[in-house]
């Protein structure tokens, strides 16, 4: 599948963003949102954590704070902390993007996660990276573990979780993608990753997060991560969790049968099984594939979001929840697969004009039944 990158929707999201803003008013707004307490609040009491992502240039952004503050505990920087912003060429280091996140959220009282350590992806390696050619596996750890180091160790003492890998599957084999790491590390890279940043943020939980889905298409993508995470446990590696993106951008919600449950249940409770927690990292709902009315849109994807999140929470394993934006105008869907209709998407609990939607209500639904965690 190929995937167009947050970084690259960026600069699509302004002009996605007054799309929105010029849409029709059928909006169904959430019945009950002067009522719900802070989604953190409902997630707290279960024991979950519940947050969002977010981008540097958003803490200067007074009305999205405004919901982000109410509703979130923690965050996780969108781009920040990939490589490809901190290390763009051999010789630099820029913090500035990442550190002003962990500014923001200490002095707002929020929690934090890393996202990533390493893309295992050369698409989204740094060109420098990528352009490598290592004379040996040892060349490769002094690169990749000293990069490492100097991100996880930064704030060692603030960041509560890391994801070491990410996106390493290609989901079409369900092989680890080919980089220059793996060139001359082999599989190895991995094991390496995860020893490296527990040896730099012991403190941290340490996951591996993809974005393989309950979805049809998904078979090899699922296969191959049970694969990474039995190799990482039957070699010792630190891992603490699988991250789960919860994206789903290849089937409308309504794809989501008794069957395709059936199949995902068999998934999460293999990872469960290797003694892994369960983060849902990048929850959204792409309605690329649903019908142009607002108003039915809204009720589908609030019906999908708590059956999802029903399934998800019943394993006491699962203790985060964070959205891949929290308001639709700020959501990096509006330039992934766009609609073909040319509308705007709906994809996250609030739209473009910071209203709480049904999402909203489903979300906290869902909180309010869910088990409290051991």
């Amino acid at each position: 599948m190929t995937r167009l990158t947050r970084r690259h929707t960026l600069a699509m999201l302004a002009s996605a963003a007054g799309t929105a803003a010029c849409a029709t008013p059928e909006s169904v707004t959430s019945a009950r949102s002067g009522e719900t307490p802070p989604l953190k609040d409902l997630a707290a009491a279960k024991g979950i954590r519940f947050g969002t992502s977010m981008d540097a240039r958003e803490v200067n952004q007074a009305e999205y704070l405004d919901i982000v503050l109410r509703d979130c505990a923690v965050i996780v920087a969108e781009n920040e902390h990939k490589m490809y912003t901190i290390q763009p060429t051999p010789d630099a280091m820029n913090w500035v993007p990442g550190d002003t996140l962990v500014n923001f959220a200490k002095a707002n009282g929020l929690g934090m996660r890393g996202h990533t350590l390493i893309w295992q992806h050369p698409d989204w390696l740094p060109d420098w990276v990528n352009q490598k050619q290592f004379a040996s596996a040892a060349e490769a750890e002094a690169l990749l573990g000293g990069y490492i180091e100097r991100v996880a160790s930064r704030h060692s003492d603030f960041i509560y979780s890391w994801d070491v890998v990410n996106e390493t599957i290609d989901p079409e084999t369900g092989d680890i993608r080919e980089t220059s790491f793996t060139r001359a590390m082999g599989a190895n890279v991995l094991d390496f990753a995860f020893h490296s940043a527990r040896a730099s943020a012991p403190n941290a939980t340490l996951a591996y997060n993809d974005y393989m889905s309950w979805e049809p298409s998904h078979e090899k993508h699922r296969s191959g991560v049970l694969r990474i995470l039995e190799r990482l446990k039957r070699n010792g590696a630190p891992i603490d969790a699988l991250g789960i993106q919860s994206h789903s951008n290849d089937a409308p919600p309504s794809a989501f049968t008794a069957t395709q449950q059936k199949i995902w249940r068999a998934f999460v409770e293999e990872a469960i099984g290797m003694g892994l927690d369960i983060y849902l990292t990048e929850f959204d709902v792409n309605d690329s594939m649903m019908v142009p009315g607002i108003a039915q849109r809204d009720r589908e994807i609030a019906a999908f979001t708590r059956d999802y999140l029903d399934m998800m929470f019943s394993y006491e394993q699962t203790k985060d929840l964070l959205v891949w934006g929290i308001a639709d105008n700020h959501s990096w869907l509006q330039g992934f697969k766009p609609r073909e209709d040319g509308i705007a998407k709906r994809p996250t609990l609030y739209d473009s004009d910071y209203r709480p939607k049904l999402m909203h209500d489903a979300v906290a639904a869902a909180l309010r039944a869910a088990p409290v965690r051991a």
